[in-house]
């Protein structure tokens, strides 16, 4: 059962504990951060499901931060929490692209509820997985994990193959490097760090005649993998 990721800013530092520590009980994974701005840059690095806002927040306020994540991902769910009560509050909140608007003291339960609803809605307008993706010159049959064209078949190994399919499915977006390992073996220890040194060495050597198509090594961060 995969776990969802929610993204969530709040910068008083009991609420966000308490909530963080509600959400992770029901099986969901929370990345907290204190300030709107590191919530953006966290954004931009990761891959989140969901995101949950505080509107008053230093460096970044949550309306602010909403309108830079709809620049970026017209789909993922929002949810304000926030101590504003106004009318007018909730309404820009809602014009500004969130799913929904929470009132402080708000209640976990109903959080949890919300959380689950629009997370159902959001699965279902993902769209049917590939089977086959084209990859400049090539073809990339997913199912028997062959890389083809006209004058050329390359076979891959299950691992390369779940590897290109995850840098596809992610491609022009930073993928960390734990993320990559743990979804390919369920670890991110430091023998499998090594085979996924190989196999994106050999991803590369594959591709290395593909013009606009490169991975991108971010030191201390991940991998990107860029098709123009």
């Amino acid at each position: 059962m995969k776990q969802f990721r929610i993204l969530y800013t709040e910068d008083d530092e009991t609420l966000a504990f308490l909530t963080k520590d509600n959400l992770e009980q029901n099986n969901y994974e929370v990345i907290h951060c204190p300030d709107g701005k590191l919530g953006l840059e966290t954004f931009k690095k990761e891959n989140f499901d969901i995101c949950i806002f505080d509107i008053m927040m230093p460096k970044m306020d949550g309306f602010e931060l909403a309108t830079e994540i709809r620049k970026a991902n017209t789909d993922i769910p929002i949810i304000f929490l926030s101590a504003k009560t106004l009318k007018e509050d909730r309404i820009k909140g809602l014009r500004l692209g969130a799913d929904d608007y929470l009132v402080k003291p708000f209640s976990i339960e109903e959080l949890l509820l919300k959380i689950e609803i629009f997370l159902k809605r959001s699965q279902k307008n993902i769209p049917v997985e590939k089977a086959v993706y084209e990859i400049g010159k090539y073809q990339f049959d997913t199912k028997n994990f062959i890389l083809f064209n006209e004058s050329e078949k390359i076979g891959l190994t299950q691992r390369e193959a779940e590897l290109l399919k995850l840098f596809l499915d992610n491609k022009n977006s930073v993928l960390k490097r734990e993320q990559i390992l743990t979804s390919l073996w369920g670890t991110d220890d430091y023998f499998m760090g090594r085979s996924l040194d190989v196999f994106i060495s050999r991803l590369r050597k594959i591709l290395a005649n593909e013009n606009g198509i490169s991975i991108e090594n971010l030191h201390g961060i991940g991998f990107r993998f860029s098709i123009a």
